[in-house]
């Protein structure tokens, strides 16, 4: 098995909603807002290479929205899905797997172009399997008030059109060496994939702990729908992850990829910050 970091780019995002009730005299040391007060994030996406499977973990905002849309989140960097696939060699069209943690539109608005010939939504890897929780996908096509903007019909439905939908009902494994965590806090039946790789166990953080900078408990994001619950989710799983010595993997983290932990009297904290890549 290989694994592999995807960038597919750098978007920005209200301080104070990445960090909830946190006051930005803390969060701004961390995190350093520019004068519209906001913040600049990765939607870093993760590769895994084994056998004849090609799994994508995530794949980004895509770029099919209108210059309007676009224009709420100040995409930039030189980083995008192609650009990262193609660096290592790899097309779209190999793609085998679609994991998606969840269907936030920074999460899975890669997964569908619109082609301009035919004008009409298709997939954007033909030849893949799209992989989602059923709970998380039934409360996504069926959004609440508070959460419909971020569950785009035009990221979701084409999935199921395409025939290329995997519906999954909370499976300890989901494919060889890649188990999940389900949690329920930031929105309905997220996955954490949980993959074994040299020796290790990497945990893809996806909207649980966006950051390095969201490790502290009472840091969670005003996006989340259950704010107390991810409190429990995170305290739980970052010590476990502590416990057990995992790699934590950071999706929206534009400055760390991953990270170890270790136990302070403030709870889990950051123990070592590296690469992907660097994992021997």
């Amino acid at each position: 098995m290989q694994l592999y970091s995807i960038n597919t780019g750098l978007f920005k995002l209200d301080g104070g909603a990445m960090f909830g009730v946190v006051p930005k005299t803390l969060w701004n040391k961390l995190e350093s807002a520019d004068e519209n007060n906001l913040c600049t994030w990765s939607m870093r996406c993760l590769l895994v290479q084994q056998g004849n499977q090609l799994i994508l973990i995530d794949n980004g905002i895509g770029d099919k929205q209108d210059a309007k849309f676009m224009g709420h989140y100040y995409l930039h960097g030189n980083d995008t899905l192609d650009s990262s696939l193609n660096a290592l060699g790899f097309h779209r069209s190999d793609i085998t797997h679609v994991l998606l943690t969840h269907l936030h539109f920074d999460h899975c608005g890669g997964s569908i172009v619109y082609n301009t010939v035919k004008e009409r939504y298709e997939s954007a890897f033909p030849n893949a399997t799209f992989i989602i929780n059923e709970e998380h996908w039934h409360w996504a096509v069926n959004p609440n008030a508070r959460e419909k903007a971020s569950f785009l019909k035009e990221n979701i439905l084409p999935i199921q059109e395409s025939g290329q939908l995997q519906l999954i009902q909370k499976p300890e494994i989901i494919l060889p060496n890649i188990a999940a965590e389900y949690v329920y806090g930031h929105t309905e039946g997220m996955i954490l994939p949980k993959i074994s790789y040299k020796n290790h166990t990497l945990l893809f953080m996806a909207d649980l702990t966006p950051s390095v900078s969201h490790l502290p408990l009472p840091f969670i994001m005003a996006y989340d729908m259950r704010p107390l619950q991810t409190l429990n989710e995170k305290q739980q799983m970052l010590q476990k992850a502590c416990d057990e010595k995992w790699i934590l993997f950071f999706e929206h983290d534009a400055k760390n990829e991953c990270c170890t932990l270790k136990q302070t009297e403030k709870g889990p904290r950051v123990d070592e910050i590296f690469p992907l890549s660097s994992i021997a």
